[in-house]
């Protein structure tokens, strides 16, 4: 008996625009010494950061691919070009950034969502970022809010050292290696201390160059008693070639302050995500993670928190959608370092047509986490017989005095519920559309639709009719 409901793919034709190949540089491809100095020198890197990208890349040929996860093997290095120039400079001016770049930002969405409700945009478009700006009244509070290379060479150059790459680390696994070699754009935050920023800030990635990879590095450092929310959006038109972004992202924290980091992924279905993402959190600090995941063919992405000080919480709230051609495989990890931690993680995922759908978390309570208390739930629902989901759950506690809990649920479309709402006069497509709805909404509404409008249509499952 064949299905009777169907669920729509997220519609990603506005993301499917792409310009003219007019690149100002790309590096050749495939990934030697050569290619990283090449980098280096495009950057203008300090020395430190010279040696840094080459020893990574040392690490890098010595690490194996990982063999646990969805397969890699479409990708080869040897055909992605690891830094692309876009035929610009960075603007501060909206009016600056060349015709067609802004063109492609306009039908995203941003210049609106920067005007209606974000603190500060940030826009990359392949390697670089084209367009950076903060509002007056935020940087009057003393926050910075700039591209990472900028606050490299410039005067946050020494705080920039003190906290690249420390959290993720090289050696954490092959392609944070190869992000270390030859990472290139991405933002940096820092709001001092006490200071609340009522708004979002929001950085957007776009990879328009077939063949290519991105590399962005975002460092932000919330510090004692600061709150911010900060969004990430991510998009890429579709190519018959594998596409890379390996990007890296390290939040610091401090005592008492609180950071929520929003992402909203929508890359091609060429693209290969793997991402790695980490949090490290001071006494009483609250670190809050919203993740939408519903694009590209391959994604290994589970965000990482330390809960370093006593008191110190954790949230994470994720869906994600897998359609045909995907092989979506997402969680979240945490450490509770310190005593009277919390945790919480909170996922849904849908899978259609084929998709397949890989939960993982991590959970480590340390003998001196006295007190600890953490719980997992996540729930997965398959919209036919081709698809998969699993549910993979790790939990490492070493002492008694912990509070642990993980519940997951695996299903399809209940018949009963189907049969219980036509019942009541709704018609049977609009009782499943009911059904996905309700499943997805107490994780979709956390994600942040009022600012990132252009990412609306990421979350609306819509049905078509009842088609046996």
């Amino acid at each position: 008996m064949k299905d009777k409901t169907y669920v729509d793919d997220v519609d990603r034709s506005v993301y499917d625009i792409r310009n003219e190949d007019k690149d100002s540089y790309r590096i050749r491809e495939g990934l030697d010494r050569s290619v990283v100095e090449r980098i280096s020198e495009e950057k203008k890197d300090p020395e430190w950061m010279r040696q840094f990208r080459l020893q990574a890349l040392e690490i890098y040929n010595k690490m194996p691919l990982p063999d646990w996860g969805p397969p890699l093997d479409g990708l080869d290095m040897d055909h992605i070009a690891t830094y692309v120039r876009p035929n610009t400079k960075m603007a501060a001016k909206w009016s600056d950034v060349p015709k067609e770049i802004k063109d492609t930002f306009e039908q995203l969405g941003i210049p609106e969502a920067e005007r209606r409700s974000l603190a500060g945009v940030g826009a990359q478009y392949d390697s670089e970022l084209v367009y950076h700006s903060i509002r007056r009244e935020v940087a009057e509070q003393g926050v910075v809010y700039t591209d990472l290379e900028s606050a490299l060479l410039g005067e946050y150059g020494e705080m920039v050292r003190r906290h690249f790459m420390k959290l993720v680390t090289p050696s954490d696994h092959k392609f944070a290696a190869l992000h270390g070699a030859v990472w290139s754009g991405g933002s940096f935050v820092y709001v001092p201390p006490g200071v609340s920023v009522e708004i979002p800030l929001q950085s957007y990635f776009r990879l328009n160059a077939p063949g290519a990879g991105q590399f962005e590095h975002t460092l932000i450092i919330v510090d004692e008693g600061a709150d911010l929310h900060f969004i990430e959006g991510c998009s890429a038109p579709k190519y018959n070639v594998a596409n890379l972004h390996a990007g890296c992202v390290e939040l610091f924290v401090g005592k008492g302050a609180k950071l929520r980091y929003s992402t909203i992924e929508n890359w091609s279905k060429n693209m290969y995500n793997l991402n790695t993402k980490r949090a490290l959190v001071e006494e009483g600090g609250v670190m809050e993670w919203v993740s939408g995941s519903f694009g590209s063919r391959v994604s290994y992405l589970y965000p990482m928190t330390i809960l370093k000080g006593k008191g110190a919480r954790m949230e994470f709230t994720g869906i994600t959608f897998a359609g045909k051609g995907q092989n979506l495989d997402t969680g979240a990890k945490v450490v509770h370092a310190a005593p009277d931690t919390v945790s919480y993680i909170n996922t849904r995922s849908i899978s259609k047509s084929g998709g397949v759908s890989t939960f993982r978390s991590a959970v480590t309570i340390g003998k001196q986490a006295v007190g600890a208390k953490s719980a997992v739930s996540c729930q997965s629902l398959m919209l036919d017989s081709q698809s998969r989901s699993d549910t993979i759950p790790a939990m490492d506690i070493r002492t008694r005095h912990a509070d642990v809990g993980h519940e997951a649920r695996i299903g399809r479309i209940s018949d009963e519920a189907v049969f219980y709402l036509m019942s009541r006069g709704i018609p049977e497509e609009e009782a499943r559309a009911m059904i996905v709805s309700g499943f997805a909404d107490n994780v979709s509404k956390e994600l942040p639709l009022e600012y990132a409008v252009e990412m609306n249509n990421l979350i609306r499952l819509e049905m078509k009719g009842s088609i046996g």
